[in-house]
């Protein structure tokens, strides 16, 4: 008996047939998959602050308006060009869908690339022969500062660098802005001209600022901690005690600081020696004690939130290793409640940072001094010499301490406790 085989018809003849829309969707399908859906907002912004907006502004003096340059009209003739070219590459590469890393250098590059177009603007801008002209970075220059940044901390958070990473990072940048402020790049700007004038009261208002911020944060903590695990211990003091802090955080800012100018001033003329200490209706006294009784409300709350987050079986373990109530809360209770602890610290800290500017309208000192003056004067680079310092001190303050919250966070065998 024979078998008749049939021939097997051609690969060609059994493969489906694509029509061109098919193709042409798979075509833009892969297209859009090489597209970040950050990136290319970001990179938009770019393109449109470099190539509609202004980017310099020339001023014949600190206060007159000033004329608006473009990227290219603002930079020497032989440089504008290439670096127009290297800003519009980061912009491109910052559109794709990169790795995190390569998205992180790309981001760093623009903002060196940027950084090094305003310092050369006034070389062009500013007329050698009058010495009160004054040029400034406009709105081009903000906006293109803001979509670098963007893609800055989008690549940031998915890389998710861990606390040394994040140091390292944060050394770095501190590195190369302190090395172009050494070398004098940005010393024809006008915000720079106005630190040039008063480099003496900046930084004797700069260690004033710390102070306020750093010490209303120690002694918040000093006093808010132990008063946390007192309501703890005690619940029914908690309720009320929050309530009252609650009450506090939502007093404006400046009517705090009023209100405590009357009792202060009435402690100085009443109480022996209160004068001599520096408590008076105004000054650093009054902002010290407001800066204080805001931060009251975050260390309390994320105190209480901490110790509330501790596993009981940790305290059953601490209890059936004989530990008392004040060795469990010590040795086991407060180091787990810790990050959470710390988390309450950062948002204080970056919060009397702020703060602590308005502090300069009642003569509490700091960087507000020259964000005020600026207003008085309308000097806009006078509002940034004490703007931006204060802006770079809250971000390096929140980078520490997000870092010591991870750490704070990883137990001694490297595992999340």
């Amino acid at each position: 008996m024979s078998v008749a085989l049939l021939p097997t018809p051609p690969a060609e003849a059994n493969a489906p047939v694509l029509r061109s829309d098919q193709t042409d969707m798979g075509r833009r399908s892969r297209i859009a998959l090489r597209l970040d859906k950050v990136g290319v907002p970001a990179a938009l912004l770019l393109f449109g602050a470099i190539v509609l907006l202004p980017f310099a502004t020339a001023k014949a003096n600190r206060i007159v308006p000033g004329v608006a340059n473009d990227f290219l009209a603002s930079l020497p003739a032989g440089m504008g060009p290439v670096l127009l070219a290297l800003l519009v590459g980061c912009a491109a590469l910052g559109a794709l869908r990169l790795g995190p890393t390569l998205r992180v250098g790309v981001a760093l590059a623009g903002l060196v690339v940027l950084l090094l177009a305003i310092g050369l603007a006034p070389g062009v801008l500013a007329a050698p022969e009058n010495p009160y002209a004054r040029v400034s970075p406009a709105s081009g220059f903000w906006t293109a500062l803001a979509a670098f940044a963007l893609l800055f901390t989008d690549a940031l958070t998915r890389l998710r660098p861990g606390p040394v990473a994040r140091l390292a990072l944060l050394a770095g940048i501190l590195f190369v802005l302190g090395a172009l402020l050494a070398t004098g790049h940005f010393d024809g700007l006008s915000v720079m001209r106005e630190y040039a004038v008063r480099a003496g009261t900046f930084w004797s208002e700069g260690a004033r600022h710390v102070a306020l911020a750093y010490g209303s944060m120690a002694i918040s903590v000093a006093l808010g901690v132990p008063f946390a695990v007192l309501a703890w211990r005690i619940q029914t003091l908690r309720a009320p005690a929050l309530a009252v802090l609650n009450v506090v955080q939502t007093v404006p800012s400046i009517a705090l600081f009023g209100l405590l100018i009357v009792p202060l001033g009435w402690v100085a003329l009443h109480v022996p020696g209160a004068s001599a200490l520096g408590i008076r209706g105004i000054g650093a006294a009054p902002a010290l004690v407001a800066l204080v009784l805001y931060s009251m409300l975050p260390v309390v709350a994320n105190t209480l939130a901490g110790l509330a987050a501790v596993p009981e079986a940790a305290r059953d373990a601490a209890t059936g290793l004989g530990m008392t109530r004040r060795q469990r809360l010590v040795g086991v209770e407060l180091p787990l409640a810790l990050p959470v602890i710390l988390a309450g610290i950062r948002i204080v800290l970056v919060q009397n940072i702020g703060l602590a500017t308005v502090a300069a309208l009642i003569g509490g000192g700091g960087f507000g001094v020259f964000v005020f003056q600026g207003l008085g004067q309308n000097a806009t680079d006078l509002v940034l010499l004490g703007a931006l310092p204060t802006v770079a001190l809250a971000f390096a303050s929140a980078t520490v301490l997000d870092a010591a919250i991870d750490f704070a966070s990883i137990s001694p065998k490297g595992t999340a406790p």
